[in-house]
């Protein structure tokens, strides 16, 4: 008999911000396209069905903050489909590891072959991010050359990325930031912001640095739909002023329309999060800022390792972990996972301009879902400081769809929790 559809995933709770929906469901799949969401549909009507009562299935995740120029510098960039669907990620966002110099490139060796949906925010810096020196972070900003790369490239590019910590201040103040939201505003593109130390600050300093006035002046730059990241950085020069307290520009920056991306990294911390979000600031998107100093997967091939200098880099490395993983610490935090899942669906979508095309499950999009396991137990976590945390359910990745094809979770950046 002929079937109405290809695949049938039967019987998961649905949460679907977009569409207003948390419930058990059906969804049927035609081709590469979602056909039907309902509470019930014939299992005769598809060539296959894949039961997944009891799981989460939501609109494919989309990790905001990722690093994936694969092979460019050193064994910064990790794979893509690594750090996507085979971790149950559909979506992802290189944070600046292609320039103006480098975008094509991207595309070609990265974009193209992926199985993952890539999109990019293009580096201010001529030569991308790689963090191997901090003098590669200042010269050379050619602002029309970073906006017409991204005119050439609408369908990829989806904004500029740019660090005001301390590092780069001490070295060249606030001329590059202002820099990059001049591209931004000529390209009419969201600006993503790094806060918190990333590059150790010279022993002779260009500036006089003020830690406490570092932070509120750089927001005080941006625009509604720029993006913050690291709300819960463990380095200084972020959210958390001297006094130990969010820098009260925060609440004034989110009433005026700027989003906060939580960029986990290695910049994470058990500590500032709870600061962060007993002040009631809770991030719009959760990216996962996996790269290859912060996982040990990264293969050497056989060529000498490059690795950023220690003495300059406040990096801590790890065997990786996932975005599903900042997910269930975000739970443990406090935070309801139907507060959670938002951030990495419809909040993602939304701030990319790809709402309607990704982040929901409505009929018609692309089959791009993801199915988790939703567990109960105790588990301990631990953050970039060694600090534990104990969580009772736990958020793993099982598969996801892409563009309807089914894809396993078997990245070894995935992490094996441990029992509390």
């Amino acid at each position: 008999m002929a079937h109405r559809y290809d695949l049938l995933i039967a019987g998961g709770r649905v949460i679907d911000p977009a569409a207003g929906l948390d419930d058990i469901r059906d969804i049927a799949i035609k081709d590469t396209r979602i056909a039907a969401v309902e509470p019930a549909i014939d299992p005769a009507e598809a060539r296959r069905v894949e039961a997944v009562a009891g799981r989460l299935v939501l609109p494919g995740l989309i990790d905001t903050h990722a690093h994936v120029f694969e092979h460019a510098v050193g064994r910064f960039g990790l794979n893509p489909d690594l750090v996507g669907v085979r971790s149950g990620v559909t979506t992802l966002v290189d944070l600046g590891g292609a320039s103006y110099m480098s975008m094509d490139a991207f595309r070609h060796y990265v974009v193209e072959p992926a199985r993952t949906r890539v999109h990019a925010f293009v580096s201010i810096y001529p030569v991308g991010e790689g963090h191997l020196s901090a003098d590669l972070y200042g010269p050379g900003i050619d602002v029309d050359a970073c906006v017409r790369c991204i005119e050439a490239n609408r369908d990829l590019v989806k904004g500029i990325k740019v660090n005001a910590e301390i590092g780069t201040f001490a070295r060249h103040g606030f001329g590059i930031l202002d820099k990059a939201k001049e591209a931004s505003r000529a390209a009419g593109v969201p600006l993503y912001v790094h806060f918190g130390q990333l590059f150790r600050t010279p022993e002779k300093a260009n500036v006089a640095i003020d830690l406490d006035s570092l932070f509120p002046d750089a927001v005080a730059r941006l625009d509604p739909g720029d993006i913050m990241a690291h709300p819960f950085s463990r380095h200084p020069g972020g959210f958390i002023g001297a006094d130990g307290r969010v820098h009260p520009i925060v609440t004034q920056a989110l009433a005026r329309g700027l989003r906060i991306d939580v960029g986990h990294g290695s910049h994470f911390s058990f500590a500032m999060a709870r600061k962060v979000l007993d002040a009631g600031i809770v991030p719009t998107t959760l990216g996962g800022d996996l790269h290859g100093y912060n996982t040990d997967v990264t293969p050497t091939r056989g060529v000498p390792e490059v690795h950023p200098d220690p003495e300059m880099m406040p990096f801590a490395g790890g065997v990786g972990f996932s975005l599903c993983h900042a997910m269930t610490e975000l739970v443990a935090l406090g935070l309801a996972l139907e507060d959670v899942v938002p951030m990495v669906t419809s909040h993602a979508a939304e701030g990319l301009g790809l709402a309607g095309e990704a982040g929901t499950l409505e009929p018609g999009v692309m089959a791009d879902l993801s199915v988790l396991a939703d567990e109960r137990g105790r588990w301990s976590l631990r953050d970039n400081d060694g600090t534990e945390l104990s969580a009772e359910r736990l958020v793993r990745p099982l598969f996801c769809l892409r563009a309807g094809v089914r894809i396993d979770a078997d990245a070894p950046v995935l992490p094996e929790q441990r029992a509390a």
